[in-house]
C-alpha cells in the first residue's frame, strides 16, 4: 500500500528539517518546496496528499498558495494545514479564510501536528472517494449517482469519454505526460460542465483515460461539442514539436505492431433514457460501452448518441 504523501513548503530550512523528521518517523512521505512557487508546481505534479504550507513566506506566501490551490478544480479538495507564527491571529484568520483547513503554531509540538494530520486525513477519505489523480468521484459514487437517476425516473443522459490512442501516448512518452495529459482533460470536463450543464451536473472518474459525465438531454450537443472542441485545441500541446508537426507519432498499437499512431483524440458515447426506458444500471453500461466504440470506429473526436441515426461531429 503506498505511503501517505505530505508537500512541505516552507522557506526555512530547519523547519522543513523537522518536519521531514518527524513525519518520516511516522511512515510518511515527505516532498519539500522551499518556496510557494514550487511547491504549487509540486502540488500539481506530485499529488501529494496533504499540504503543509508556512503562512509568511517570499514569492507566494501561504495565503496565496492555498487560494491558487483551491482555485484549481483537481486540487481544490486537497487538505492544507498553515503553519503560523505564535499569537498572528490574523495569520490564522487569513489562512482560514484563504482555504486552509486547518493551523498550527510554530514551534509546535511533534504529536500535536502528527494528531492534526491523522485527523484531516481520515476526514478526507471519509468525504471524498476519489480517483487519486483526479480527485474526481470514483466508481462507487458512479453507480450510486446513476441508480439515484435510475430511481428519480427523470431524464439524464450519461456521456461515457475516452481519449483514444493514449496507450500509444503512454508508451512513448511514459506515465507522468500521461498523467498531465489525463488531468488536463478532467479540467476540460469539469469546465465545461460548470460553463454549459446544470447545477447537479455529476463528474466521475471510472480509472485510467475513462471519465463519466452524467446531465440531462438538453445538454448534449452543445456540451460534447464544446469538450471536443477544447480538447482538439489541447493535444497537440502534449507532444513534441517533432511530432506535431508530423501529426502522428511511431509506436506499437494495441496488437503490438508498430505503426504510425494519430494524435490523441476523445470519443463519447452518449446513452439517454429520453427515447427509452431504463430500468438498471447495467443496461446504461452496455449501450454506453456500445456507442463508445462506435464513436472510437470514426477516427477523429466523435460522439455518437444513444438511438440516433447519425452520428455528430
Amino acid at each position: 500500500m503506498p505511503r501517505t504523501k505530505i508537500l512541505v513548503i516552507d522557506d526555512d530550512p530547519d523547519i522543513r528539517d523537522v518536519l521531514n523528521i518527524t513525519l518520516t518517523q511516522e511512515g510518511y512521505e515527505v516532498i519539500e518546496a522551499p518556496d510557494g512557487q514550487e511547491g504549487l508546481k509540486f502540488a500539481q505534479t506530485k499529488n501529494p496528499d496533504l499540504v503543509i504550507v508556512d503562512f509568511k513566506m517570499p514569492k507566494l506566501d501561504g495565503r496565496g498558495v492555498c487560494r491558487e490551490l483551491k482555485k484549481d478544480i483537481l486540487l481544490s479538495h486537497m487538505p492544507i494545514i498553515m503553519l503560523t507564527g505564535k499569537g498572528d491571529v490574523s495569520d490564522k484568520v487569513g489562512g482560514l479564510n484563504a482555504g486552509a483547513d486547518d493551523y498550527i503554531v510554530k514551534p509546535f509540538e511533534p504529536e500535536e501536528l502528527i494528531a492534526r494530520i491523522r485527523m484531516i486525513i481520515r476526514r478526507a477519505q471519509r468525504d471524498l472517494e476519489a480517483n487519486p489523480l483526479t480527485r474526481l468521484p470514483g466508481n462507487v459514487s458512479i453507480l450510486n449517482e446513476l441508480q439515484k437517476r435510475i430511481d428519480q425516473n427523470s431524464l439524464y443522459a450519461v456521456c461515457y469519454l475516452d481519449l483514444d490512442k493514449f496507450k500509444s501516448y503512454n508508451d512513448k512518452y511514459g506515465f507522468e505526460h500521461g498523467d498531465e495529459v489525463i488531468k488536463e482533460s478532467a479540467r476540460i470536463f469539469i469546465r465545461t460542465a460548470r460553463e454549459i450543464g446544470n447545477k447537479d451536473d455529476f463528474i466521475g472518474h471510472v480509472g485510467g483515460d475513462d471519465f463519466v459525465v452524467i446531465t440531462t438531454p438538453d445538454k448534449i450537443d452543445v456540451l460534447c461539442q464544446k469538450i471536443i472542441s477544447d480538447f482538439d485545441k489541447i493535444a497537440p500541446t502534449f507532444y513534441s514539436e517533432k511530432d506535431r508537426k508530423t501529426g502522428f507519432i511511431v509506436a506499437k498499437d494495441r496488437q503490438g505492431v508498430e505503426r504510425k499512431i494519430p494524435l490523441l483524440s476523445i470519443s463519447i458515447g452518449v446513452v439517454s433514457n429520453e427515447k427509452r426506458k431504463i430500468s438498471h444500471m447495467a443496461e446504461v453500461g452496455e449501450i454506453g460501452a456500445e456507442l463508445k466504440r462506435q464513436a472510437k470506429g470514426l477516427e477523429r473526436s466523435n460522439y455518437v448518441k444513444d438511438q440516433r441515426g447519425e452520428n455528430n461531429f
